[in-house]
C-alpha cells in the first residue's frame, strides 16, 4: 500500500486576462493566477487598472506578466527599462508575484538581466515564463535559472 503521508503538493496556476476569467479560475480551484494582457499576443503586461480590479475581486494570489510586447523574448534596452518600471508598479499595486523571461540572441537565458529583474522584484515571487520553451538548450537553461 502506498505511503500517502508524503503526498506532493501541486499548485494550480491559471493564466487569465480578465476579472471574469480570474473569478472562474478561483471558483474552479486555482491556487493562484497569472494575469496577462492580450493573450492573442502570447500575453503582455496588463494595465494598472486591470491589475487593481483583479486584486480587488480575487482572494487568491495574483502574479503579473512582465512583458512589454508580444513576439520574441529578445528585449532592447528601452524595453528592458519598461520591464523594470513595470515590476516596480506591480510591487506598488500589492501583487504577490511577477512572471517574465528574457533570452539572448543565441537562445540562451539572459542570466544577467534575469538576475537584475529578480533582485528588483524582491520580495515578490518570481517565475521565469514560457521563454524557457524557446531556449536553445533547455538543460543548460535550467541550470542557469
Amino acid at each position: 500500500m502506498p505511503d500517502n503521508t508524503r503526498r506532493k503538493s501541486i499548485t494550480l496556476e491559471v493564466c487569465i486576462d480578465s476579472v471574469a476569467s480570474g473569478l472562474a479560475a478561483q471558483e474552479g480551484g486555482a491556487h493562484r493566477v497569472e494575469l496577462c494582457g492580450n493573450l492573442n499576443e502570447g500575453g503582455v503586461t496588463p494595465s494598472a487598472g486591470m491589475i487593481l480590479q483583479v486584486r480587488k475581486m480575487l482572494d487568491i494570489p495574483v502574479h503579473v506578466m512582465i512583458r512589454p510586447r508580444g513576439g520574441d523574448f529578445l528585449y532592447a534596452a528601452d524595453e528592458y527599462e519598461v520591464m523594470k518600471r513595470d515590476i516596480e508598479s506591480v510591487k506598488e499595486l500589492g501583487c504577490e508575484g511577477v512572471v517574465f523571461g528574457i533570452l539572448n540572441s543565441n537562445g540562451s537565458v539572459d542570466s544577467k538581466r534575469t538576475r537584475e529583474l529578480t533582485d528588483r522584484a524582491t520580495p515578490l515571487v518570481t517565475t521565469f515564463h514560457r521563454a524557457f520553451d524557446m531556449t536553445s538548450n533547455p538543460y543548460e537553461s535550467l541550470d542557469c535559472l
